[in-house]
């Protein structure tokens, strides 16, 4: 068995203003481990070092020397923590596998994961020099000349030019006096192993640093400082007034805060082009819309994003983050989907855990427990002393799901050990301060229709091969119920569905709840739907949903935003078309973000309130992955 080793480094500050802190951690994985574990977070990354971080003075802490020493001392230090699995890179090692069986398994280097400064650390290169490539800057993108480069390349250029570091560096951006790690492990090559990276050259490279920075930039050199602030500050309270769902992180104060984390970058992508359009070029809008498709459209990225030199805004794009997608296609054939290192695992948390004293040693014992502590946690639910809850085989019978989707869940939650298409259940206990009849709920409601949507669904349950739709269907055809038809209320309901792509448990399964409810998190209420509730007719119990229902506006997606507008579907009244439906026909919620064009929204207008002040939504894929793949 071949077992690629994976790896990872990322140094990381953890304080600042008390004494710079910094860790530079050292990640390793095996390449045979399914992906669907790695994003499980089941520990299948484990950190194998801290690395040293050399200090000097001032004065020469951007000296060549000092630098040179830092590189070489990089690359010795990972070389020799890999020298113990040297020997097996060349013949087998006789290994107990986690099945209990032996395996004659051979070593070697597999993909590295880093952001570019460390990638051209890696890789001995020049800085805003492409560690893949040998493109030249300032054109990255479009050197017909550049190839891919390799060990064999870099020691033909060393034979050409013999000890002459300058032209290495000037002509071909290589640092020549150093080796990387690679050389002393056989069939490894460095420029090769090179990873995706996410995070750096996506998220926070591409997006936050380039296109969020460039608009900006565009506002103010269109319309002058003071109005490009007030025009910031409308995109700011667009952002504030996004609907909440579940998993997707809120700015009350809009895209303005001061340090920007991964997920802060990875929250605010999803919501930012509906914030943008409308004040901005509808170029810069597609441009920043093609960057979450990467290959199929990165040439259209590279058109698109003209626009902003073309304004002035940037003079050219030899930007090593974004020249990175160009290999994407290819990286992703050879490594799997990008993925990234758990330093706050394994850095930060510990870091917080400690007394700020001897801040090493404290950190490796508590990533030891840590470790201890899933092997335990692995060998006991192997014996199966973890299954069930504390009192199910005394008190309480078996739960008809696992306990990570119990009614606790308050918004969103990973599930593990089931597997199914999808399901929606009522929460556990029901609402309270509710009148039980229908008639009396109707009237408390202010919902006079209830009664009648009640019928025309259980003319769709009844007869469910009818040509007649429930909501259009005739009174007269429909069962008819009695004023007192006891009725119970829920302010919200779970649904679980499979979604492999998500970061969710091993058996892909993700769980949301769906609110309906006058209050939420101590603030205004929260309705996913009008109204969750059940009633029996006939001895069968209904679990069903009020739903307000919409149409697509226009034959085809918004050419800026890649996204579906929908629009309230109403009667000749005014009244927004509504309709009963059962839970089974739902399989989790949808997100909306009003268009707001260009014009301003009021300061005043809630996040609670968004969903009733526009007339016109964009259906947000971007919510989650699982969300991108089924959005019409």
């Amino acid at each position: 068995m071949f077992a690629p080793i994976i790896m990872g480094s990322d140094k990381n500050t953890v304080s600042v203003a008390t004494g710079q802190n910094d860790f530079y951690p050292l990640y390793a994985s095996v390449g045979n481990v399914q992906n669907h574990i790695c994003h499980a977070h089941c520990n299948a990354l484990s950190i194998i070092g801290f690395l040293a971080i050399p200090k000097t003075d001032k004065q020469h802490q951007d000296s060549v020397e000092f630098c040179k020493f830092c590189h070489q001392l990089f690359h010795s230090s990972v070389a020799q923590i890999l020298m113990s699995v040297r020997p097996w890179t060349t013949k087998p090692c006789i290994t107990q596998c986690g099945d209990g069986q032996y395996q004659r398994i051979v070593y070697g280097l597999g993909s590295y994961i880093a952001d570019y400064p460390e990638q051209a650390l890696l890789v001995c290169v020049v800085s805003d020099w492409c560690g893949k490539c040998t493109a030249r800057p300032p054109n990255l993108d479009h050197d017909p000349t550049s190839s891919l480069r390799s060990h064999e390349h870099t020691e033909a250029l060393h034979k050409a030019f013999g000890d002459d570091l300058k032209i290495l560096w000037e002509g071909y951006g290589i640092v020549g006096d150093i080796m990387p790690f690679t050389s002393y492990f056989p069939w490894a090559d460095i420029h090769e192993l090179l990873a995706p990276d996410l995070l750096h050259q996506i998220i926070k490279g591409t997006f936050k640093d380039n296109l969020v920075m460039w608009v900006g930039e565009y506002l103010e050199s269109t319309h002058g400082p003071a109005h490009a602030s007030h025009i910031m500050a409308d995109i700011d309270q667009r952002i504030a007034a996004v609907p909440s769902f579940p998993g997707l992180q809120r700015f009350p104060e809009g895209r303005g805060f001061k340090k920007w984390t991964g997920d802060d970058s990875k929250a605010l992508m999803k919501v930012y082009l509906p914030a943008i359009s409308g004040h901005v070029s509808p170029q810069m809008v597609r441009a920043i819309n093609t960057l979450a498709q990467i290959d199929s459209v990165v040439e259209k990225f590279h058109q698109e994003r003209q626009i902003f030199i073309q304004l002035g805004i940037c003079e050219d794009f030899s930007l090593p983050q974004q020249h990175s997608l160009v290999h994407y296609q290819y990286l992703i054939q050879q490594f799997g989907a990008p993925n990234e290192s758990k330093h706050i695992k394994a850095v930060k948390e510990p870091w917080r855990r400690s007394n700020r004293n001897a801040l090493l040693g404290q950190m490796l014992l508590t990533n030891q427990c840590l470790n201890k502590l899933a092997a335990s946690r692995v060998d006991f639910e192997a014996r199966g002393m973890l299954t069930g809850s504390l009192f199910h085989t005394t008190l309480l019978p078996p739960p008809a799901l696992p306990p990570a989707i119990s009614s606790e869940v308050q918004d969103a939650a990973d599930v593990e050990g089931i597997t199914s298409l999808g399901d929606v259940v009522l929460a556990k206990q029901p609402a309270r301060n509710y009148p039980k009849t229908l008639q009396d709920l109707s009237n408390h409601l202010q919902l006079p229709s209830l009664p009648e949507h009640i019928q025309q669904f259980l003319y769709d349950q009844f007869y469910p091969d009818s040509e007649e739709i429930g909501m259009d269907v005739d009174l007269s055809l429909c069962p008819t119920i009695l004023p007192s038809l006891r009725i119970t209320v829920f302010h919200s309901a779970l649904s679980t569905y499979f979604a492999p792509s998500d970061l969710s448990g091993i058996g892909g399964m993700h769980c949301e709840r769906i609110w309906a409810t006058p209050y939420w998190k101590n603030g205004p209420g929260r309705y996913d739907f009008k109204l969750l509730f059940s009633f029996t007719f006939q001895g069968e119990k209904y679990s069903c949903a009020l739903v307000h229902w919409f149409t697509t506006y226009g034959n085809a997606l918004c050419q800026d935003t890649g996204m579906w507008c929908v629009q309230p579907d109403k009667y000749a009244n005014g009244q927004q078309v509504m309709s009963v439906v059962h839970l089974d026909t739902i399989l989790r919620g949808a997100h909306l973000i009003g268009v707001a064009g260009d014009h301003s929204i009021p300061k005043t207008l809630s996040h609670s309130d968004s969903l009733d002040a526009f007339h016109l939504f964009y259906v947000n894929k971007y919510a989650d992955h699982h969300a991108h793949e089924i959005a019409f």
